[in-house]
């Protein structure tokens, strides 16, 4: 996924880029506003900062709605109801307040692409079809599960867990990336929270090499297979 980032504040654009890269987020950073309607090809999520030096951010964001549905998620400090109210009319999809948790931002940024449609994928992503992989079929639709023809029964978190690995297609999903998208919030003991659903998951499913650690990052699935069109 490629983010343009509108950011006219060097030591935030320094720390910022880095996390989003460590997510599997390449950036373009802008620092000022003029002309970012132009630098559209090939962004799949804006992330907008209001204060600019040469342009209201808002007008900025007005420009690009003008021009493209490309997602924009405002991340300004102006902390105001009335000030989000007024950036969601001017054609933000999200306003997120500085300071932020990197983990939310991601999470946001993965919800307003799959909302406009996106292909990054996740739970409730709408992105037809069954994941196969080594005799355990998802269906991303229905929200079952089968193995070899059997029903596996999952909880709710279990499957969300288990469709956001299955919905990369192979690739390493960080650990705040799933808490932030399948429990909406990190908190203290959400690791551990993680890691025994993922025990659970790999046992409920009889594949203890299915759902891989990434050690020092995350979860990934092994093998993963083509994603068949649903046919129901």
């Amino acid at each position: 996924m490629h983010i343009l980032l509108v950011e006219d504040d060097d030591r935030v654009a320094a720390a910022l880029r880095p996390a989003l890269h460590r997510h599997g987020m390449t950036t373009t950073r802008l620092a000022r506003g003029r002309g970012a309607a132009e630098q559209l090809r090939g962004v799949d999520v804006v992330l907008l900062d209001l204060g600019l030096p040469d342009v209201d951010g808002l007008d900025v964001c007005r420009a690009i709605r003008a021009v493209s549905e490309v997602p924009i998620i405002v991340v300004s400090a102006r902390g105001e109801v009335d000030d989000r109210i007024l950036g969601l009319h001017s054609g933000a999809d999200d306003y997120l307040v500085k300071p932020y948790d990197i983990g939310e931002l991601v999470a946001r940024i993965h919800a307003v692409y799959r909302r406009r449609g996106g292909t990054g994928g996740a739970p409730g992503s709408g992105a037809a079809g069954t994941v196969v992989i080594d005799g355990v079929h998802v269906d991303l639709d229905r929200h079952t599960v089968t193995v070899d023809g059997r029903d596996v029964a999952l909880t709710r978190k279990e499957f969300q867990v288990l469709a956001l690995l299955a919905s990369v297609n192979g690739a390493v999903c960080p650990r705040s990336r799933i808490v932030a998208e399948v429990w909406g919030r990190s908190w203290p003991g959400a690791n551990r929270t993680l890691d025994v659903h993922v025990a659970t998951l790999r046992t409920k499913l009889g594949r203890t090499d299915l759902v891989q650690t990434v050690r020092g990052i995350g979860y990934r699935l092994d093998r993963p297979g083509p994603r068949s069109p649903d046919r129901g």
